[in-house]
């Protein structure tokens, strides 16, 4: 008998180690199964959060775009502004020989030869302007000629409103 005892003890002992092995084998294979199952939940967290991003980042590239195309539209206004008020600023500024006379006042011009004078204010069509104590009567684009020894001179009106008169002058060179 004490023989089959520990023949028995064996069996027992090498039915312990397959269990165990099965028991092992099977803690590594849930183990397994939940990193795997951990690893795709983390996966999808991941994906999830990569479309979130992508499509948050394709909305900031179209409200980029719009805010490009209003600056684009604005700029253009500006420019277009800019334009008009530079062609503005060419009308007002005055020509060269270009005078602005008040009311009673006079300008020596035409290189010292003419004296202009604006005689009273200006009335609706016309200005009185005295040219070398000639008194004379024009209208915008008028051209006054006056003789002046040798040389030709010319005084044209451009523009008056109530307060001041616009003229230009030149004198051509005396005919020898």
């Amino acid at each position: 008998m004490s023989d089959a005892r520990p023949h028995h003890r064996r069996r027992h002992r090498r039915g312990g180690v397959g269990r165990a092995r099965i028991v092992a084998i099977l803690l590594i294979l849930v183990a397994g199964l939940a990193g795997y199952a951990l690893g795709l939940n983390i996966e999808h967290r991941d994906l999830a959060a990569s479309k979130q991003l992508v499509q948050q980042l394709q909305n900031e590239g179209q409200n980029l775009k719009k805010q490009i195309n209003n600056q684009g539209l604005a700029l253009t206004a500006l420019q277009a502004k800019f334009a008009g008020m530079q062609n503005a600023m060419n009308e007002m500024k005055p020509e060269k020989n270009a005078y602005s006379i008040k009311p009673n006042e006079s300008l020596v011009v035409g290189d010292g030869r003419l004296t202009v004078g604006l005689i009273g204010s200006p009335a609706n069509n016309s200005v009185d302007i005295n040219v070398n104590g000639k008194r004379q009567s024009a209208a915008p684009g008028d051209v006054i000629k006056v003789a002046v020894g040798q040389a030709t001179c010319e005084v044209t009106v451009q523009s008056f409103d109530p307060f001041k008169a616009v003229f230009t002058a030149t004198c051509g060179a005396a005919k020898p």
